[in-house]
C-alpha cells in the first residue's frame, strides 16, 4: 500500500498533528490525495512555542484545517512522576483528547505521524496509539524518516529539514520529578541555542545542572561557546557540561 491507496481507503481523517517532518508531510500527502483532512494540535507544557508556530504556518500554507487544544498535561500524576513508561500516560492522555475532538468534529478515524524508522519496542507510547486505534499511515506504507525528508525536499516543503525534537519531558531523566519551573528551564536554554547559531542539540536537566548535548558538525562550535553558553543559563542552570559524547 501506497499513501494514495491509503486515502482512497480512508478520504476522511484527523490527524494528531505536531508539526515536524512526519506528520508535516503526511498533512501534505493527505492534501495532495484529495482527503478531507483536519489537524488537531495538542498544545501543552512539553511542547515549545516554536512547534505551535510551524504547526500553524504549515496549515495555512497549504489550506489545512487546524484545531488547536489548549490543555495541561502537569494535572496527570501518571506522567509528571516520570516513570519510565511516562510516555504510555501520556500518549494516551493527548490522543484520547484528539480523538475525542475528531469524533465531536465528525472524523472517526485518527491518524498519527510514525514513521517505518520508528522502533515499536522502544516507544511505550505505540502501546496507548494500538489502544485507541490510531492509523500510522507512513509506518503501514513502509516509508522511513529518511525517505519522507527526501519527499519533503522534493515537494518544497519547508519542514524537509527540521531537526528531531522529541517533547521537553524527555530532557527530564526518568524518576525525577516534571515541573513547569523545569520544563520552561529547558525550554529557554534551547531557545538560546537556536539564537546561537546551533540546529541539533538536547539541553538535559542532571542533579549538578544541565548537560548539553550536539551533533558531531557543532561540537566545535560547542566548545568555541561554552563559556557565552553558561552565561546564558546561569538565571537556569547553576553549572552546565558540554556532553563528549556527541548526539
Amino acid at each position: 500500500m501506497n499513501l494514495t491507496d491509503f486515502f482512497s481507503k480512508y478520504p476522511k481523517v484527523a490527524l494528531g498533528f505536531s508539526g515536524g517532518v512526519d506528520s508535516s508531510y503526511l498533512a501534505y500527502a493527505a492534501k495532495q490525495s484529495g482527503a478531507n483532512l483536519l489537524a488537531i494540535y495538542y498544545h501543552s507544557e512539553f511542547q515549545p512555542e516554536f512547534e505551535l508556530d510551524d504547526a500553524k504556518r504549515f496549515c495555512q500554507m497549504y489550506h489545512i484545517p487546524l484545531k488547536i487544544i489548549e490543555g495541561s498535561i502537569l494535572t496527570e500524576h501518571s506522567v509528571i512522576s516520570n516513570p519510565t513508561d511516562r510516555c504510555y500516560y501520556c500518549k494516551k492522555r493527548i490522543f484520547g483528547e484528539i480523538s475525542n475532538l475528531a469524533l465531536q468534529s465528525g472524523f472517526s478515524v485518527l491518524l498519527d505521524g510514525t514513521n517505518a524508522s520508528d522502533e515499536v519496542s522502544d516507544r511505550p507510547g505505540m502501546k496507548a496509539l494500538t489502544e485507541l486505534s490510531v492509523l500510522s499511515p507512513l509506518r503501514i506504507c513502509g516509508l522511513t524518516k529518511e525517505e519522507i525528508r527526501r519527499l519533503s525536499k522534493e515537494a518544497g516543503l519547508f519542514t524537509w529539514n527540521k531537526p528531531a525534537y522529541a517533547c521537553l519531558a524527555t530532557r527530564i531523566p526518568t524518576g525525577q520529578k516534571i515541573t513547569d519551573e523545569l520544563l520552561k528551564s529547558v525550554e529557554h536554554c534551547e531557545m538560546l541555542l537556536f539564537q546561537m547559531g546551533f540546529h541539533d542539540f538536547r539541553v538535559r536537566s542532571r542533579d549538578y545542572g544541565a548537560l548539553l548535548q550536539v551533533t558531531a558538525e557543532e561540537y566545535s562550535l560547542a566548545e568555541q561557546k561554552i563559556e557565552e553558553i553558561r552565561r546564558a543559563f546561569s538565571p537556569y542552570f547553576s553549572q552546565v557540561l558540554l556532553d563528549t559524547t556527541t548526539r
